[in-house]
């Protein structure tokens, strides 16, 4: 007569659950020790005397001789405040512009019917393929022939709209139920009432990780804002990096602190998008 085979709550056939969710937290655990390690090294650069740490001591893991005014001085003698204010304030217009274009562009390539539509649509997705460096000379000799050079609509006008926002878009907003169209119209909805009430808010998750990707690669752009800007007082928080690089022996904690400072916006964003982002790239993931 066959018998059942009672497994013990907590076990699998194999190993015991305990011991490989221990495995998995220890695997993980070593992760993120190998990415917040040159962080941790980074901190400790920026907190430490430069000659004291380097010379002296070898460059331990741990803060030597501590300069706690590092991050003060950053500020005061790189000019380092006002390129963060610079870089905030273009961030911000670049980040607001390609929100509203892709949302309105992505409502129209989705739900809008409208004679070439498809070619319309492959033509704007094209132009991803086509690099800053292409469009660099082109782009610049216009922004100084309309004289925005050290201007905020020189270092911001171009990059208002972006194909890949509309591209994500879109296909978030293909995933809106055909019923609450339906239903929409029934209730009087009109386009602009429908993509604030309906399908902005089933499609967050797609936006908030758009918002961070716009957010990164404007706070992170470079090549631009050198080709646009001449005099020091519109160099960007990125421009102002390099410069600090390049200071004195005596100074290399300053260019770190600035480093860590530079970072500190990158840091909120990801903190307030977090559940956002975990949420858009696991959307679809689990059906039923």
């Amino acid at each position: 007569m066959a018998t059942d085979t009672v497994v013990p709550t907590g076990t699998t056939r194999g190993a015991p659950r305990w011991l490989r969710n221990t495995g998995w937290y220890a695997l993980l655990t070593g992760l993120s020790l190998m990415v917040l390690f040159p962080i941790w090294m980074l901190i400790v650069r920026a907190l430490s005397n430069p000659t004291t740490y380097v010379f002296d001591r070898g460059q331990p893991p741990y803060p030597v001789d501590i300069e706690w005014d590092v991050f003060a001085r950053a500020f005061d003698e790189a000019d380092f405040g006002r390129q963060l204010a610079i870089s905030v304030a273009a961030t911000l217009v670049i980040v607001g512009g390609q929100l509203i274009t892709s949302l309105l562009a992505a409502y129209a390539f989705a739900f809008l019917r409208f004679p070439f539509k498809r070619t319309l649509f492959a033509v704007c997705m094209a132009t991803l393929m086509l690099p800053i460096e292409v469009t660099l000379v082109a782009n610049s000799r216009t922004i100084r022939e309309l004289e925005w050079l050290n201007s905020i609509q020189g270092l911001t006008v171009p990059f208002l709209a972006t194909a890949l926002g509309i591209f994500l878009i879109r296909q978030g907003f293909l995933g809106v139920p055909r019923d609450l169209r339906d239903a929409a119209a029934l209730d009087g909805f009109g386009h602009l009432q429908f993509l604030w009430r309906v399908a902005i808010p089933l499609t967050r998750p797609v936006i908030a990780a758009f918002t961070v990707l716009s957010f990164l690669s404007a706070w992170n752009s470079y090549l631009w804002p050198r080709a646009v800007t001449d005099t020091s007082e519109w160099f960007t928080v990125q421009i102002g990096l390099r410069a600090v690089s390049n200071s004195t022996a005596d100074e290399l904690n300053v260019g770190a602190a600035a480093a860590l400072l530079a970072a500190l916006p990158v840091l909120i964003i990801l903190i307030l998008f977090q559940r956002h982002i975990v949420r858009g790239l696991t959307a679809g993931a689990v059906k039923g």
